[in-house]
Order: C-alpha cells, then structure tokens, then sequence
C-alpha cells in the first residue's frame, strides 16, 4: 500500500529539486518534514507542502498509520520549458530558459 502526491508545473528548474530530494530519501516523515523545514533551499518550502499532503492522503484515503510512514521514492523530472528572450548589445537577444519541474513523493508504511 502506498500514498502519492504529485506537483506538476513547479516553476523551479528540476536540477535544484532533486538536490533536496536526494535528502529525504528513506526517511521518516517526521525527520522528512524537519529536514525540510529547516534547509535553506528555495525548492523545501514546495517539497514541504508535496511530503505533508502525500501524508494527508495516506491517513484518510488509505488508512495508514501516520507514525509508521517513511519517504519510499521521490523523483523529479522536467516539465515544460517557458523560453523568453533577453535583450543584448548590438541588437542580439539571448534566450532565456524558465525551467519547470514535475515532482512526485511516495510514502509507504513500515511493516
């Protein structure tokens, strides 16, 4: 039995999420959820609201017991890439590549 939570379209290049997820990976979601709380990356607060509704969803969709979850998989991949384009000297224009990122958390309870 597992729960899953799914953010897609995050607007945060998927190369800075997946530094954060590699350290909550295999941990409790209580250790998870501080780790995450207390890290100074822009991409935690996101992952911190993905880890607590995965959560939610394991207590009341599934019935799982909320002291017993652990983080069994969390991955990222990229999504859509926004490219807009930067004006440079001598009439050039750059692009500009806004990343997104869909990410996916998947708790399981430990036997």
């Amino acid at each position: 039995m597992e729960a899953r939570a799914h953010l897609r379209y995050a607007r945060i290049a998927p190369r800075k999420v997946s530094v954060v997820l590699d350290m909550i990976r295999g941990e409790d979601v209580d250790k998870a959820l501080a780790i995450l709380q207390y890290t100074p990356k822009a991409a935690c607060e996101l992952l911190y609201k993905l880890v607590k509704s995965a959560a939610a969803n394991a207590e009341n969709n599934h019935n799982m017991d909320k002291n017993n979850l652990y983080v069994a998989e969390c991955f990222v991949t990229p999504g859509p890439t926004l490219k807009r384009v930067m004006p440079r000297a001598q009439g050039r224009a750059y692009r500009i590549l806004k990343r997104t990122s869909h990410i996916t958390v998947v708790l399981k309870e430990k036997e």
